[in-house]
């Protein structure tokens, strides 16, 4: 007699395979999350990174760098110009490589050394976009986005006219020390997240020099702005506040909307006037460069004594101000 030769029936394949399907279900999102907090730690590494390299640059110089050097002495200019923060600390980053191939006093446009070059630390890896290279049509490098923004302040950045600068760690022409920063360097911020591609507004307005308190204000500021852009923060060398910098203007991840030939963007800063732009005769600068992140709910930032943190997306408006000024005098008690 032949053996009877055992196997699954129809209904029971289709039993394994279901609890198969369920497993894979409830794995998933763990996997998920793990990943994420192994990203989001690397983020946070990246920035005690940028931290302890401006530490090193004020050390070697006795001043932290400034956003951008304007030529105050031309009325006249094109756009781009001066090295932010993120050129003049290449070599405390271990880019010494990189720094001794540029020149920090000619413009980056046509700076062959970094072309096509993307610096890791510069880059959140929970962000798309930092994969996304920004070419040109003009000669210009083409150039990976960063996801890590200096502190501008809260709002006003720069005026030309009298060289009156903002309340943040970073303006043109800057150079502050530790001695600057009245309000405690654990109560200051140095660098924030900010995300690649980011759109804006730029060089009009603002409506109002008011400092804006809500969606519905910066709304109408950013309607105020004369040209459109969607490459905010992908240019790392550019020392001007869209790109290299954020503001404390609004809390982080905050929703601003404006609509551009038919499209809705959700996410839009605005910059007044580029800083630098048409020298002594620019204009001032007002800015609302929000940080933001891909990370659920919060901002990871780096403060002026080195720490890092997490900033939820719901703390409170004066709080997040008074960590943006470096000078406020303001008392910030509590958890945030």
């Amino acid at each position: 007699m032949p053996k009877r030769r055992d196997a699954f029936t129809l209904v029971e394949l289709l039993v394994v395979i279901a609890i198969i399907g369920i497993l894979v279900g409830l794995l998933l999102p763990a996997v998920q999350a793990a990943r994420e907090a192994a990203r989001r730690m690397q983020c946070s590494n990246n920035l005690k990174q940028i931290a302890l390299a401006c530490h090193n640059y004020q050390s070697a110089f006795k001043k932290f760098p400034p956003s951008a050097i304007v030529d105050l002495s031309v009325t006249d200019t094109g756009n781009n110009g001066s090295w932010g923060v993120h050129g003049r600390i290449l070599p405390y980053l271990e880019q010494g490589n990189v720094y001794e191939n540029i020149d920090l006093s000619v413009a980056w446009d046509y700076q062959t050394a970094i072309d096509g070059l993307k610096i890791a630390t510069y880059a959140c890896p929970s962000d798309p976009g930092t994969d996304q290279v920004r070419g040109f049509d003009d000669g210009r490098p083409s150039l990976y986005p960063t996801t890590y923004g200096f502190n501008f302040g809260r709002w006003f950045v720069f005026n030309p006219a009298d060289r009156k600068a903002g309340d943040g760690m970073f303006y043109p022409n800057s150079f502050l020390s530790f001695r600057d920063c009245l309000d405690g360097t654990t109560q200051t911020l140095l660098v924030g997240e900010v995300k690649a591609w980011t759109p804006y507004q730029r060089n009009g307005g603002p409506s109002s020099t008011t400092l804006p308190i809500n969606k519905a204000e910066a709304e109408v500021i950013v309607a105020s702005g004369a040209q459109f852009k969607d490459t905010g923060h992908t240019e790392w060398p550019d020392g001007r506040v869209h790109h290299t910098g954020f503001t404390v203007t609004l809390p982080p991840n905050s929703k601003v909307e404006y609509t551009n030939s038919g499209i809705l963007y959700e996410e839009t800063d605005f910059n007044s006037w580029q800083e630098g732009k048409n020298g002594i005769a620019g204009n001032p600068t007002y800015a609302m460069i929000t940080s933001r992140s891909y990370h659920i709910g919060l901002v990871n930032v780096a403060k002026l004594d080195g720490s890092v943190s997490s900033i939820t997306e719901s703390i409170d408006i004066d709080v997040w101000h008074a960590l943006g000024t470096r000078d406020g005098h303001e008392i910030i008690e509590g958890a945030w």
